[in-house]
């Protein structure tokens, strides 16, 4: 009986169906928090909350012309972007 429980539960697990992909907005998302996350400083989207406590947006790096240019919208990420995660991510 005890070997029965462990390999049921793994034929159910073997038996689900496969995980949807992620919609394009989901890999926008993460695309955008990928964005962010590679960002050095503490300013890299308007939204975003400087090291003093206050909201970054005029001085962050999304609004200042020049060097960095993070995702911060999902209307900043293009298809092509999208299409590239998905083959790099296997999706």
């Amino acid at each position: 009986m005890k070997l029965i429980l462990p390999a049921l539960g793994l034929l159910m697990f073997a038996a689900s169906p496969t995980l949807a992909r992620d919609s394009d907005a989901q890999i926008k998302q993460k695309i955008i928090r990928e964005s962010i996350a590679s960002y050095p400083g503490s300013c890299p989207c308007p939204y975003n909350t400087a090291r003093n406590g206050s909201n970054c947006g005029g001085r962050s790096a999304y609004s200042r012309g020049g060097g960095y240019e993070p995702k911060c919208y999902a209307s900043d990420v293009s298809a092509a972007e999208v299409k590239a995660y998905r083959a790099s991510h296997g999706g």
